[in-house]
């Protein structure tokens, strides 16, 4: 079997900030932007990997979601605990300094964790965790 990831999906709750973060901050392609009832899914991707899609998308559109559950996704979304993307760079002090200096807000400065990498994580408009990886030198 030959799979491959497609999509991955992250909330937003502001498209315009989610847009501005990912496209303007990370430096991501804008693949899509579509809008429907009032609400917007975007998606987004690195340009040297056009077979990768971020999907930032509402959390209250599934009809299955109760009004309970929207709430504790809210809450856990300002938390920075409901959704999360690691993304890897050959050089994650550099990219490091230069998301500071677009004002991303700095969730962990590069560090080398027990486990063998090299990471920092900034949070996104909506407070999700995006992780960044040192890529290794095999």
């Amino acid at each position: 079997m030959d799979l491959a990831i497609h999509a991955t999906f992250l909330p937003q709750d502001n498209p315009d900030a989610a847009l501005a973060f990912y496209r303007d901050t990370l430096g991501f392609q804008v693949r899509n932007d579509v809008g429907y009832q009032g609400m917007r899914w975007i998606t987004v991707g690195p340009a040297a990997q056009p077979e990768i899609n971020i999907v930032l998308y509402p959390p209250g559109a599934d009809p299955g979601v109760t009004d309970d559950e929207r709430r504790t996704i809210s809450e856990m979304m300002a938390k920075g605990t409901y959704a999360s993307v690691v993304l890897a760079v050959a050089d994650v002090d550099a990219c490091f300094e230069r998301l500071q200096a677009r004002d991303a807000e700095v969730a962990q400065e590069p560090t080398d964790q027990p486990y063998g990498v090299r990471d920092c994580a900034f949070r996104d408009p909506a407070g999700n965790m995006v992780r960044i990886q040192q890529k290794s030198r095999v």
